[in-house]
């Protein structure tokens, strides 16, 4: 990086643009290397300008790498956004397991947390908790209200201070569980995400709660995906449906007696030292900005290669996100086949838009533009950093459970509450989330920590951010940032509360992805 980090930032010497990194005002002069650039327009935070004149149809370069195509001729100093440049295709090298990475070597220090060990019943990504919850789990949507009932009986009947070790009783409802084909896929995936809530290792006992005739019957969750439940004679979960106990009234009396039954149980669970190889962390980046892919993205790559470093796992989702940038990770698989995974998801992300005639490219957002986001490309590309530098040893489908360890790709879609119920579903016990325009996201039972990619924003959602990456912008080494996190996740694990759960955000986020029709 060159010219001064509180005006711009020119990332690669291959690139024909640069990123502002505060409001410059039009006539202000900076300089890159051998590159002089006076700015011709004011250029927001965030976003780019050209170092150099850039003729119609030439590639824009960001990263080092293809972000777009010049839509007309541009010259230095000139603002780079929609207005001249569009996407075009190109084409990507996939190179399969060609740039694998080596193993990272031994840290200075093994490192520990304060979590929950679940015992040798359970296997390891389902073991190692950072939360003690009990979980009231709604298999339709008709019985998300009572579900929410039983939470909120709970909380007013103010008992839980009595068990210090219980974190909470959260209802985990949503919007789908009838309407679908019978046994599908889309029926499959749904029980798939329920399960992985019942069975996660922040969640210690749970029941489920349905009205009784919707087609997500408990029966086909409880058969298909093997659940269990601790405090049951038969070690089988208890199913409560609306229409049996005879209303919602009854449901919630007895599934409140339920829940008192279960709390001592749970709270006999404490926490204990455990190696940060179990910790499962789950990234994610929401409203993002120009800054993501400068500021945050990268640091929480550098807290991402930590964690493997020590034996741990990290979890890249959003599939749409990573459009445009898969050759990249490719060339990082373990193996052709892994690689090859990647692309079969990348293919049907291209064939399931273009069923509803929608484009990938309809990504970024509003708010991702007005951040000084262009295309898709750009991105995909700032969100990768999140991933670190490591191989990629696994690609996964939706809330299928994580247990590789090292960095894993998931396939989720790239709006947020879907992509993190996913990523939560398949046993992520941390998440870390970045944002350059603010996003509160908060998804229990798993807490998420909140990085802001710059400092206005840091500063002005004080109350929902837990770190500051815009001091990058300031001077600080990326690296510096990146440990940063690495221990904040490593003491919000062991029981610091996020701002999200200071908040009590987390409940009413769970949002299971639907991908056939409602019937």
């Amino acid at each position: 990086m060159s010219a001064k980090p509180t005006q711009a930032v020119h990332l690669r010497p291959q690139d024909n643009v640069a990123i502002a990194t505060q409001l410059l005002p039009q006539g202000t002069q900076l300089q890159f290397g051998d590159l002089k650039v006076t700015i011709s327009t004011p250029i927001k935070m965030g976003h780019k300008f050209a170092v150099v004149p850039i003729s119609e149809g030439d590639p824009i370069k960001k990263y080092g790498q293809i972000i777009g195509f010049a839509a007309r001729p541009v010259e230095p100093g000139e603002h780079i956004h929609v207005h001249n440049v569009k996407l075009g295709s190109f084409e990507r090298d996939y190179a399969y397991a060609t740039e694998v990475p080596p193993p990272p070597g031994e840290p200075n220090q093994w490192r520990t947390f304060m979590g929950f060990d679940r015992g040798p019943s359970r296997p390891d990504h389902l073991r190692y908790g950072t939360r003690n919850y009990i979980a009231v789990i709604s298999t339709v949507n008709c019985s998300a209200t009572t579900s929410k009932y039983v939470g909120d009986r709970i909380k007013s009947l103010g008992i839980l201070k009595n068990y210090p070790n219980v974190d909470g009783v959260i209802a985990i409802t949503h919007r789908l569980g009838c309407g679908l084909a019978y046994d599908s896929e889309d029926h499959r995936q749904l029980d798939r995400t329920l399960a992985g809530i019942a069975r996660h290792a922040n969640v210690a006992a749970y029941i489920l709660i349905g009205l009784g005739c919707e087609t997500g019957q408990a029966s086909h969750l409880i058969e298909g995906e093997k659940l269990t439940q601790i405090g049951r004679p038969d070690n089988k979960p208890l199913v409560l449906t609306i229409q049996e106990c005879g209303g919602i009234a009854k449901t919630v009396d007895v599934a409140t007696q339920t829940v008192i039954n279960l709390l001592p149980q749970v709270n006999q669970i404490k926490r204990v030292p455990l190696p940060a190889k179990h910790i499962i962390l789950g990234t994610n980046c929401g409203g993002s900005d120009g800054n993501s892919g400068v500021t945050a993205n990268p640091a929480l790559g550098v807290a991402s290669d930590l964690i493997v470093q020590q034996g741990g796992t990290t979890i890249l989702g959003e599939t749409p996100e990573i459009y445009g940038a898969e050759h990249l990770l490719t060339r990082r698989a373990i193996s052709k086949a892994v690689g090859e995974k990647l692309v079969e998801r990348i293919k049907w992300w291209e064939w399931y838009t273009s069923v509803f005639g929608a484009e990938i490219n309809n990504n970024p957002s509003p708010g991702n533009k007005e951040g000084g986001l262009t295309t898709i490309y750009e991105k995909s590309l700032g969100a990768i950093a999140k991933a670190g530098t490591t191989a990629m040893v696994d690609v996964v489908r939706y809330a299928e459970p994580v247990t590789a360890k090292g960095f894993v790709v998931m396939d989720t879609p790239g709006y947020d509450p879907v992509s993190m119920t996913g990523i939560v579903a398949g046993g992520a016990n941390v998440c870390v989330f970045t944002t350059g325009r603010g996003s509160v996201f908060g998804c229990k039972p798993t807490p998420s920590i909140k990085i802001a990619t710059n400092s206005p924003l840091y500063h002005h959602m004080i109350d929902d951010m837990d770190i500051n990456a815009g001091v990058i912008l300031e001077g600080t080494p990326v690296e510096k940032v990146g440990q940063e996190i690495f221990e904040k996740i490593l003491s919000v694990a062991s029981g610091e509360r996020t701002k999200s759960e200071l908040n009590g955000v987390g409940e009413e986020e769970f949002a299971p992805w639907s991908i056939g029709p409602t019937l």
